[in-house]
């Protein structure tokens, strides 16, 4: 009997001594997940204290760290920034990260919208969506990979009249980015664009799917992918764009910018159902019907394609003088 009340005891101390083990980790890792919180939402009001200056706002309204108990990630109820200097500006609602903590390098966030959109030369856009995520895997000196993808993307001008022109649709569109030495390679992907009809003008545009794949040279290198595209170079490996039935072009060349801002490329142009083709464009420029239905033929008896030449912002599509490109 002695024997078998020891051995009870002794079950029950190392019980509860397990028990103790487990509320003292859960403990332990409580207090480790709120500091690290607590380290997360300071270093994001740092770093949008940093951006404020210099003619920049920025902002992350009432920053909070969730995701307690596997996740950690930011909250902000709106997020925004501007460069009067620049002429930029970018506005929208809640914006939602999280990484889990046994991989705090890959981290994934969502945006809702609507939001407002300004870029230098162009109108303010409104921009809408059903779904926008984006995820980015840390590295050092340079994230390995980031990526955007939205659903239901619809662009409108931004303006103070409730019918605000609209400008397009996508049911998809995604962006991707790496680095590649001191390059970085660029693509976006988009499906079930459709401009608005009234854009397009009398003839609907059938609904477009396309595909740009470029190489941006020393773009990770610093301040390689920020401010004025002047001094750039970069190698577009494949651009395409394809209509509902087939018609399409692909365009494939090195592009170079001037510090004018003067575009230089050679280019390599190649249509898929030139007549289909002509008969869209046709239909959206009906005054230059002709015109492009020779020009099409022409290029549709070089199954190779044809050169598109950009010299100083001129262009030349083989024999074709097709007018000059504005600097950028």
């Amino acid at each position: 009997m002695t024997s078998s009340s020891q051995s009870r005891t002794n079950y029950g101390r190392r019980f509860f001594w397990l028990a103790l083990a487990i509320v003292v980790a859960i403990g332990a890792y409580t207090a480790g997940w709120f500091y690290a919180a607590g380290v997360v939402v300071d270093e994001v009001k740092g770093a949008v204290a940093a951006l404020n200056g210099n003619g920049r706002r920025a902002s992350c309204e009432e920053p909070q760290a969730r995701g307690y108990p596997f996740r950690i990630g930011v909250f902000c109820r709106s997020v925004m920034f501007e460069d009067a200097r620049e002429g930029v500006g970018f506005q929208a609602r809640s914006f939602r990260s999280a990484a889990q903590v046994y991989q705090p390098w890959r981290i994934v966030g969502e945006l809702d919208g609507p939001a407002r959109l300004e870029a230098p030369g162009l109108n303010a856009l409104s921009l809408d969506w059903e779904t926008l995520r984006a995820s980015v895997r840390l590295a050092s000196p340079l994230p390995e990979r980031a990526s955007v993808e939205a659903t239901g993307l619809s662009v409108r001008l931004d303006e103070q009249a409730d019918a605000a022109q609209a400008l397009a649709r996508s049911d998809s569109v995604e962006l991707h980015a790496r680095p590649a030495g001191d390059d970085v390679d660029l693509a976006v992907r988009f499906a079930g664009l459709r401009l608005d009809e009234e854009l397009a003008g009398a003839a609907p545009v059938p609904p477009l799917s396309g595909l740009v794949d470029l190489v941006v040279a020393d773009g990770a290198l610093p301040g390689g992918l920020e401010g004025s595209l002047r001094g750039r170079s970069g190698t577009i490996r494949t651009l395409t764009v394809s209509a509902e039935g087939g018609a399409g072009v692909t365009v494939s060349g090195p592009v170079s910018v001037d510090e004018a801002g003067l575009v230089d490329a050679d280019l390599r142009v190649t249509l898929r159902e030139p007549m289909a083709l002509a008969r869209i464009l046709g239909d959206l420029a009906p005054h230059a019907r002709r015109e492009i239905e020779l020009g099409l033929s022409a290029m549709a008896a070089s199954p190779q394609g044809m050169p598109l030449r950009i010299v100083k912002g001129e262009m030349r599509l083989g024999f074709l003088t097709l007018g000059s490109l504005p600097p950028l």
